[in-house]
């Protein structure tokens, strides 16, 4: 069962920008660092970014440093991806889940984001 369900997937031109949302689907645990990944059609999950509680620890793989920003709201236990300046090698569906990964994770429906003229 999914612990998150995502939002704020859609289509896109190259160049363009999303913003993506994560919110608990029920009442949620204190996940100390939360994460965003993506799966490519046909491709595993990539780690794309995570953040820590207080938001002053960030990662992001190569690829998107410099045009996504993680973020996240604890008291509303939500967490945001800003996608900026997007590529078509950006084309995925977006989930979010803790990081790291239990051995066995459970996604949710993610959210999908297809950028493309």
């Amino acid at each position: 069962q999914a612990q998150f369900v995502e939002s704020g997937g859609g289509l896109v031109q190259p160049g363009g920008s999303l913003r993506l949302s994560c919110a608990p689907l029920e009442r949620a645990a204190n996940h100390y660092f939360m994460a965003w990944f993506r799966q490519p059609s046909g491709k595993e999950h990539e780690l794309v970014a995570n953040i820590n509680w207080s938001g002053d620890v960030t990662y992001y793989v190569d690829s998107v440093k410099g045009r996504f920003t993680i973020s996240r709201d604890n008291s509303k236990k939500e967490t945001y991806l800003q996608m900026t300046s997007l590529t078509p090698e950006d084309t995925a569906v977006y989930y979010c889940n803790t990081f790291p990964l239990p051995q066995t994770p459970s996604w949710g429906q993610g959210t999908q984001v297809m950028v493309s003229s």
